[in-house]
């Protein structure tokens, strides 16, 4: 009997746990925020290569680690606001101040899907009137996965 109940225990935390993690992780949406492109690496890598400005929106001592060759920091922190795409940036910091060209392309990121960092980046930019936001969703982890350039 005292098998059967350390047993439900186990299983009742268990499930607590993936309830927590699930709430801890909430995944970005799958398309991109009204006024921005939704890319993928190989895009990212075109869009560089005719001059695009890759933003890492991560902490500042996460860009200091490793970064996407040739990104600039642009952190979007403290991150106060709801993980959810009706999020209030008033309660965030994003200073665009290294990014005052409004029709040139951008392309922001962070750490994955479960990154909420880049999606709120880009829909802060689109409602700015930045023309040209592509967001690569899948981040940091993705790039790495593919050995593309870091540094």
């Amino acid at each position: 009997m005292h098998t059967i109940k350390q047993a439900l225990i186990t299983f009742v935390s268990s499930l607590f746990l993936v309830a927590a993690g699930s709430a801890l992780a909430q995944e970005t949406p799958a398309a991109a925020p009204a006024g921005v492109k939704l890319v993928e690496a190989k895009a990212v890598q075109d869009l560089q290569a005719k001059g695009a400005v890759l933003i890492d929106t991560r902490k500042a001592s996460e860009f200091a680690e490793a970064t996407i060759k040739g990104a600039i920091s642009v952190p979007y922190d403290p991150e106060k606001s709801a993980k959810d795409a009706n999020f209030n940036a008033a309660e965030d910091k994003y200073d665009m101040g290294k990014i005052a060209d409004k029709n040139k392309d951008y392309v922001v990121f962070c750490n994955s899907g479960t990154c909420w960092k880049s999606y709120k980046a880009a829909v802060v930019m689109a409602k700015a009137g930045y023309k040209n936001v592509h967001w690569y969703r899948n981040g940091v982890p993705d790039w790495k996965a593919r050995k593309l350039p870091m540094e």
